[in-house]
């Protein structure tokens, strides 16, 4: 536990611009990001008498080893680079909202040329609109099965829509006209165009102008004694109010607007949102966080305005933002909001009428929702840190382990053997910090000794790291330089620029760099002095890797969580007493002696301890057991998966994989061509040349690889006895 008085500024060292601070702990690992309008009153509040501190304020201080610092030009500036550096660095004591579940929904690919409607989860694309989110998928998909009757869209896959478009029939829809079937034809491109886009206002809220088309269509056909087109779209314009009905009108005049609300305890926090779109709610969604750090009910609406919009544009951020809370600076984050939206976004607490009447819905979601959180036993933190006291408790651990690794190996009958490394910190998963490995170092299955390779290489990573840093020995601390005032400089966290590969700006590097919004995380407009190290965006290493020991070395010092580069409290291994052993030895012949291990057997769920004859057995009922059986089975669910996708990609290799230079492209090409690789295996060179992009020296590179490859066995019908013919390509 650091002495926050060890790497407390000098007096006037912090300059009174706005600007964006964040601590490190002792591994440079960049733990909280805050932003300030005057830096110097706000990170002199952290070095305060302790006493004084909010206890969650007091455990980052005691944690940090330092304090760095960004002065930028405005509030807004300061609000956009608090944002970046929150999701680049993903600081442990930041409040971060988490989705209790993956929302869906209803997405137009209208970057294609044939648009699709479908259900999409996660990230959003370029070019695809997208109407949401929804509480379940049904429910989009009982609304669009309404919605094809007047807009028949495309709803297929793109291998259902080759294989129609082949064949020239259309699949089941389309003979029922709830697909207009351009697979074969029937309408052009332009014309499926124009449904995809009809389709698409209709859900954002412009529906008087589609159903009174259709009403007077329905009189017109009535008038000329076409009574059954006259049904038919009277059906339709049905359909339509049906589907509007699944959406009440909740504010008048055609509203776009989110309402966010929040319930909250000592402990936690719900945020619920309602997304309004044409007076009628659209989406609903609600995350929860952990109250990491001291933060109020303006906060939290803060982060939330960040993470909800921090990487939305256009219309994806309505006109208006209804918050039961305003955040510290409102005219700074309405500013903010508007940039990202291209116009004005009017962000204010409801006062009367229909819209407090919402927000009153949307605050009893979120407290049903904080509710039903609480009752679920992983998130709960006094559970955890209980659970964690019982580990240390159990082992023998001088203090609770905040950080616990657990490594599991997987292999089917010898083959494909690999292993897992899951991480929980704060008795949470950090999945961005999971790693895999392939055991290298010999063949066959013996778990032991895959074991003790996996932690030799693992913490052989780990002592590179110390070493690269300079963690060997106690360094000098460093003078910190003058502050600054006009530019991005950091704070007095002392580093070793060569050790770091980090710009220091001294006298002789005046940086040079502009100021607004579009450099935001770069330096700020002015002469930069002579701080500790200046920052910048340093794009992220990739976090996972089959090969861990194959990989490029990380940068050092820039807060990004390094690889390999944080220990654990503690190691925990799938298995008894046999892999505890080989992970203890490995540890020990690489001279680590702090970092304590235990296994956890599956037949009766015992801890083993390394050199103990007996088990140690904890209570059925007991919260450390749970979280240990939690941390084992995620650790064999990452390494089955892991296993399973290397087999299945060696069972799907093909001859042409080892062909230098033929990518994926022209190895389709080839299959196309040819139809499979055994009758590509019978064409000659003159042949294969004639695939469009395949020269002479490729085509005999494909015909040498083939050569030296026997072909597979005939796969047989098991239920006939027929030999299957190839004629798909096999598993190219």
């Amino acid at each position: 536990m650091a002495d926050p008085s060890s790497y407390r500024p000098k007096p006037g060292q912090i300059p009174d611009s706005p600007g964006v601070y964040k601590f490190r702990d002792e591994h440079r690992r960049v733990i909280y990001v805050g932003k300030a309008k005057n830096l110097r009153q706000r990170v002199a509040n952290y070095f305060q008498d302790l006493a004084n501190l909010h206890p969650r304020t007091r455990t980052m201080v005691t944690t940090a080893a330092s304090v760095e610092w960004t002065v930028v030009s405005t509030e807004v500036e300061a609000l956009q680079l608090e944002y970046s550096w929150i999701k680049e660095f993903d600081p442990r004591f930041n409040v971060k909202y988490r989705d209790d579940k993956s929302y869906p929904y209803l997405a137009v690919t209208l970057n294609e040329e044939f648009p699709r409607v479908q259900v999409m989860r996660g990230a959003k694309k370029k070019g695809v609109r997208y109407f949401g989110p929804y509480g379940h998928a049904w429910a989009i998909r009982e609304t669009v099965d309404l919605m094809l009757r007047v807009f028949p869209v495309r709803t297929c896959s793109a291998g259902v829509f080759k294989n129609a478009a082949r064949t020239g029939r259309p699949c089941l829809l389309g003979y029922i006209g709830k697909c207009s079937a351009p697979c074969v034809g029937r309408v052009t491109p332009e014309e499926h165009r124009e449904l995809a886009e009809d389709f698409c206002d209709f859900m954002a809220g412009r529906t008087g102008t589609y159903i009174r088309r259709l009403e007077k269509d329905m009189m017109q056909a009535a008038e000329e004694m076409e009574y059954e087109r006259a049904a038919r779209l009277r059906d339709d314009a049905e359909a339509l109010k049906r589907a509007m009905e699944k959406s009440a009108v909740v504010l008048a005049d055609a509203t776009d607007a989110d309402l966010i609300a929040v319930a909250e305890d000592e402990l936690e926090a719900a945020l619920q949102i309602f997304h309004v779109r044409g007076g009628r709610v659209r989406g609903q969604r609600g995350w929860v966080t952990d109250k990491v750090e001291a933060v109020d009910t303006s906060g939290l609406v803060e982060h939330a305005l960040q993470q909800l919009y921090g990487e939305e544009r256009g219309d994806a951020v309505p006109k208006e933002v209804l918050v039961p809370a305003l955040p510290e600076d409102p005219e700074a984050v309405s500013q903010w909001l508007a940039d990202r939206r291209g116009s004005q976004v009017s962000l204010r607490i409801p006062q009367r009428g229909d819209k407090k009447d919402l927000m009153a819905t949307v605050q009893r979601n979120a407290q049903q929702a904080l509710g039903l959180h609480k009752t679920k036993r992983a998130s709960d933190l006094t559970t955890r840190s209980r659970a964690l006291e019982e580990i240390a408790e159990a082992l023998g651990l001088d203090t609770a382990p905040l950080r616990i690794e657990c490594y599991d190996i997987s292999h089917l009958q010898g083959d494909d053997v690999v292993a897992s490394m899951v991480v929980f910190e704060d008795g949470l998963a950090r999945k961005s910090e999971y790693r895999r490995f392939q055991i290298k170092g010999f063949e066959g299955q013996d778990d032991v000794r895959s074991m003790h390779e996996v932690i030799g290489r693992r913490f052989k990573r780990y002592l590179q790291d110390k070493e690269r840093t300079g963690e060997w020995e106690e360094a000098p601390e460093a003078a910190p330089g003058p502050a600054s005032v006009h530019a991005s400089a950091t704070g007095p966290a002392a580093t070793d620029p060569a050790a770091t590969g980090q710009a220091t700006a001294g006298p002789a590097a005046i940086g040079q760099a502009t100021a607004g919004p579009a450099a935001i995380g770069q330096a700020a407009a002015g002469p930069v002095s002579t701080g500790p190290a200046a920052t910048g965006p340093v794009p992220a290493p990739e976090l996972t890797a089959a090969s861990p020991d194959d990989e490029p070395e990380p940068r050092e010092d820039d807060g990004r969580p390094k690889r390999f580069a944080y220990p654990p409290q503690l190691v925990v291994v799938d298995g008894g007493q046999p892999q505890v052993a080989a992970a203890r030895r490995a540890l020990d012949e690489l001279g680590i002696d702090d970092i304590a291990v235990c296994g956890l057997a599956k037949r009766l769920e015992e801890v083993w301890l390394p050199d103990d004859d007996d088990p140690v057995v904890l209570p059925r009922s007991s919260e450390g057991l749970y979280l240990l059986q939690r941390v084992r089975d995620e650790a064999h669910r990452f390494a089955i998966t892991y296993q399973r996708a290397k087999r299945a990609k060696r069972i799907r290799s093909s001859p042409l994989d080892d062909v230098t230079g033929l990518g994926e492209t022209r190895k389709q090409a080839l299959i196309k061509h040819f139809g499979s690789v055994k009758k590509l295996r019978q064409a000659t060179i003159d042949e294969i040349c004639e695939v469009p992009g395949i020269g002479r020296r490729t085509a005999e590179s494909v015909v040498a690889a083939l050569a030296t490859t026997a072909p597979a066995a005939p796969a047989v019908n098991t239920a006939t006895g027929e030999i299957i013919e190839e004629d798909d390509g096999g598993s190219s």
